[in-house]
């Protein structure tokens, strides 16, 4: 994804871009499996991204999303829609079954679309705007944020 504004060098957008990528990773196996019409897989898969972006979205809208809120309100509300719209729809593979609606697969499929779109917005918009925006109180709460929520990826070795 981006790497034009250096904005991955902060811990913090790192951390938010790493999961980013493992949710694209995991949406390419979502996409198999509803070519194979493998339902029960694809709601295994969805809760693998749900798994990653519990702590995503937690570090996002408590600790990123607040800090840009008053410059670009109506950018970060938007984005906290889709995430409720994303999350609506993976919520029904939650309880570890398979959703027994027939158009769960293509709203599922159409919900992971407007995530991989979501996804470009944060790397290309909120997250250099972050970076050009943000003081060092503001960073710092993101990253206690983030000591709260934890996240579901390994630390790549340095």
């Amino acid at each position: 994804m981006c790497e034009y504004c250096g904005c991955q060098s902060l811990e913090s957008i790192d951390e938010l871009t790493r999961e980013h990528d493992e949710v694209v990773r995991l949406i390419s196996h979502l996409h198999s499996a509803h070519r194979a019409e493998d339902v029960a897989r694809m709601a295994e898969v969805s809760r693998e991204i749900a798994r990653v972006l519990g702590p995503h979205t937690e570090v996002e809208e408590h600790g990123l999303f607040p800090a840009m809120a008053a410059d670009f309100p109506d950018q970060i509300a938007a984005l906290e829609a889709e995430h409720r719209r994303i999350e609506a729809v993976l919520a029904e593979a939650a309880d570890g079954a398979t959703p027994p609606d027939p158009s769960w697969p293509e709203r599922l499929v159409e919900a992971m679309a407007m995530l991989r779109d979501h996804i470009l917005k944060e790397q290309d918009g909120v997250f250099p705007a972050a970076l050009a925006n943000l003081g060092t109180e503001e960073w710092e709460a993101v990253e206690a944020v983030r000591a709260r929520a934890g996240s579901t990826l390994t630390r790549p070795a340095v």
